[in-house]
């Protein structure tokens, strides 16, 4: 087998190798919980709006 060959078909089991380990981190890690910010009504349309959207 040919030098180059041989280095083309490293270079690429190495790079599906490394594709599927970031794949399979990507899948076993955590993802951060995102944190849902509510405003909170100040005048009274406001508070009555939110009522009745939450009703």
């Amino acid at each position: 087998m040919d030098d180059f060959k041989l280095k083309l078909v490293l270079a690429s089991l190495m790079g599906i190798v490394f594709s599927f380990i970031f794949i399979l981190l990507a899948f076993v890690l955590p993802s951060k919980e995102k944190v849902v910010v509510e405003k909170v009504p100040k005048g009274k349309l406001e508070q009555i709006s939110h009522a009745i959207k939450n009703k």
